[in-house]
């Protein structure tokens, strides 16, 4: 299992999706979560619409520094493809994909061939696109609603799967953590788990595969 961290590895919440908790999660070894917007015309890391004090999509590649860790790239606007996909090209970035878009943006981003995760989540049956899609963003918003089976039956079709922690929602996580360890599903080198707590997350599971 590979643990990425949430909006980058903060300590405190002002730090969510700054540099400094990006250089932390970079530097400590660990991808992240985080959520692009558009700002005339640039692309901005923000998870709330941007006034221009966020950081820029290149300023946060410029900290990754071309270090192969993966990018979760949480799509908050539409028509942001096309910059997008020109701006991980140009970068040499390989090792990301796309998620929680609109289903139209998630149709032009597939016709683009970006890496695209469809999300799976109590709300969200059968997940959109699924056969396009290379994985799943495993989502559970009220409670857990899915079993290791149903993470299995994911990666039996070829999908990567990124689960997101239980206290990403502001609920406890180590019951959820103890069911998923227990499963031979956690050792799987394409399941992601995405949480508030990397280093916490790396030592219950014993080291990323």
């Amino acid at each position: 299992m590979i643990v990425i961290s949430h909006r980058g590895y903060w300590k405190e919440v002002a730090e969510k999706n700054k540099p400094v908790a990006f250089h932390r999660s970079f530097d400590l070894g660990y991808g992240t979560e985080t959520d692009v917007r558009d700002l005339r015309r640039t692309l901005m890391i923000a998870h709330d619409p941007p006034d221009g004090s966020e950081i820029t999509l290149e300023a946060m590649l410029d900290i990754l520094a071309g270090r192969d860790l993966p990018l979760a790239m949480n799509i908050k606007a539409d028509g942001l493809a096309r910059d997008l996909a020109a701006i991980m090209a140009a970068r040499g970035v390989r090792n990301w994909f796309t998620f929680d878009m609109t289903v139209p943006e998630t149709v032009v981003q597939l016709r683009l061939g970006l890496p695209v995760f469809t999300r799976a989540s109590e709300y969200e049956q059968p997940p959109p696109c699924y056969d396009r899609a290379i994985g799943v963003w495993l989502d559970a918003f009220e409670s857990i609603w899915y079993t290791p089976a149903t993470i299995e039956s994911f990666l039996r079709d070829d999908k990567q799967v990124a689960i997101v922690s239980p206290e990403l929602h502001s609920r406890d996580h180590m019951a959820f953590w103890s069911t998923l360890k227990a499963s031979p599903v956690a050792s799987h080198p394409k399941l992601m788990l995405c949480t508030d707590l990397p280093e916490q997350a790396t030592a219950f599971f014993g080291g990323q595969s």
